[in-house]
């Protein structure tokens, strides 16, 4: 699992993982992370996908499901490869909506809420986790050369999530389990005959091939399945199948140079030359559909680049790389080449720099629809340089021409604390950790604005709350016992804190012994 997810990093997300968790991402990521491949060209669109039988869905509920997924992903976030980059993140549970609209029945029986997310890894990859958690590689993102192979690979993950093929191969697994054990007696009983230990061995490695053999034939059970599901989102939503081929016919190619060394991608999604012709035979007689690219898409990849690597090296290398494609001196290779050039210019502190790419970018784009993106680089620069008022002033007409965007809604907070509106930004936090109460980020900005008002119990118990959502009990305890020492700590503050210590200390218990319970 280690190798196949977060190859050739020293300090792995996986290694960050109980034992127990850990043991169960090495059985699952090789069955459930996949490419889409196939469907049958004439499935009509109203077909729906099918049930899981009973048996198959015993081996671990929904709900145990979505809880896995989550303590999961509180140990990824917590790892310094996880890109938590708000227009990135924001990009990819847009795209990766909107793939789910397309067939609502892809949320099934458990009725996930999909979250989809990036690892900071060079490395082609993708995966999914329990509970509808859809990770894609930084290299995956910058290899695709379209939104359509984009979706071929985030199609096929949600085709993974809604068939529950976890929760099916944890079933299978318990069998599996049985014959392994059935042969480790049998073997043990044919060591002490006249048979000899040679037999025993033989019957041991014949019973966990056996296993291993059911395993593998769930695995093409399960990519099958998942083909046929990502296919349909493809199909219906109107994008551009062929792109599959493109994209299977560049990762191919590059394996052929790595000889032995087989990539992570390809353990994770085998690609054999019977899949490949198949894919190309089911979408030979389907109509082609040209989909024009988001300009976002492109965006977004420039922005990774730098992510990617975001040190002084690994940004002058994007720089060198930016400029060789201005040569190009098409429009869209200037607006993209422009805006990668201003975001590493922000992030070297070259602000008056960033701000004139900045623009050059957006003059290039025209007359394509405006992109939040530039106005999320100039609000940032704009924080940057101190310019409050300004910040202010673009953040609000940001928030406004964008309403559903919560990276625009967080900046208007940050803007607002930054020209020392703290009135107004509590206001305006408290009424958005209302309406999204799993936002870490809104009890972030809180604890930053009551910590502007001099409000230091309301600012520990903000805290408190942003690491109880971050997944980390004893730090919110400790945020509480901050708080209730603190000077200002009226008695409401004080029977709140005792009522939310409570429950917290119980949340911890039980969360203790459930981990002693997997142990």
């Amino acid at each position: 699992m280690r190798q196949s997810v977060f190859p050739d990093r020293k300090s792995s997300t996986v290694s960050l993982l109980r034992p127990t968790l850990r043991s169960l991402l090495v059985a699952f990521v090789l069955t459930v992370a996949a490419l889409p491949l196939a469907v049958a060209p004439n499935a009509s669109t109203a077909q729906t996908l099918p049930t899981l039988g009973d048996t198959e869905r015993e081996g671990l509920s929904p709900l145990m499901e979505r809880k896995l997924g989550e303590q999961i992903m509180r140990d990824i976030r917590h790892d310094p490869d996880y890109l938590d980059d708000g227009p990135l993140l924001e990009y990819l549970n847009n795209f990766g909506s909107n793939l789910v609209s397309v067939r609502p029945d892809v949320r099934g029986e458990a009725g996930y809420d999909f979250f989809f997310f990036a690892v900071r890894d060079p490395v082609l990859n993708a995966f999914a986790l329990p509970g509808g958690f859809i990770a894609v590689h930084s290299g995956l993102l910058l290899a695709a050369q379209s939104e359509s192979e984009l979706a071929s690979v985030l199609a096929h993950e949600i085709g993974h999530v809604a068939q529950r093929h976890i929760a099916r191969m944890i079933g299978q697994q318990k069998q599996n389990s049985m014959i392994q054990l059935a042969s480790i007696v049998l073997g043990a009983l044919a060591g002490v005959s006249k048979v000899g230990g040679d037999a025993a061995m033989a019957t041991m490695m014949g019973g966990t091939g056996v296993a291993i053999q059911r395993q593998l034939n769930f695995s093409r059970d399960a990519e099958r399945e998942a083909d046929r599901v990502g296919l349909q989102i493809l199909r219906d939503g109107g994008f551009d199948t062929s792109g599959m081929v493109a994209f299977f016919g560049r990762l191919q190619s590059a394996s052929r140079n790595f000889g032995d060394a087989v990539p992570p991608y390809l353990l994770t999604h085998p690609l054999t030359t019977e899949r490949i012709a198949d894919i190309q035979a089911r979408i030979r007689d389907q109509r082609y559909k040209q989909r024009a690219d988001n300009p976002d898409f492109q965006l977004i990849r420039a922005r990774v680049r730098i992510l990617q690597d975001s040190s002084a090296q690994g940004i002058r290398t994007a720089q060198v790389y930016f400029e060789s494609q201005l040569r190009q001196n098409t429009k869209m290779q200037i607006m993209v080449s422009k805006y990668g050039l201003a975001y590493a210019a922000y992030l070297q502190r070259s602000y008056d720099k960033a701000e004139s790419l900045l623009q050059e970018a957006r003059a290039a784009s025209q007359p394509m629809v405006p992109s939040i993106l530039f106005a999320n680089l100039e609000i940032d620069i704009k924080i940057a340089k101190k310019q409050g008022a300004q910040a202010l002033q673009l953040a609000d007409a940001t928030r406004k021409q964008f309403p559903l965007s919560r990276v625009a809604a967080h900046q208007y907070a940050d803007a607002l604390i930054e020209s020392q509106r703290y009135d107004q930004a509590v206001a305006y936090l408290r009424d958005q950790a209302q309406l999204y109460r799993h936002e870490v980020a809104v009890q972030d900005l809180l604890a930053k604005a009551y910590a502007g008002q001099g409000k230091q119990a309301l600012q520990h118990m903000a805290l408190a709350e942003s690491y109880v959502l971050s997944g980390s009990l004893p730090a919110a305890l400790e945020q509480l016992g901050i708080a209730r020492k603190a000077p200002d700590a009226t008695f409401y503050d004080q029977a709140m804190i005792d009522a939310r210590e409570r429950e917290l200390k119980e949340q911890w218990k039980d969360e203790m012994a459930d981990s002693k319970g997997r142990s």
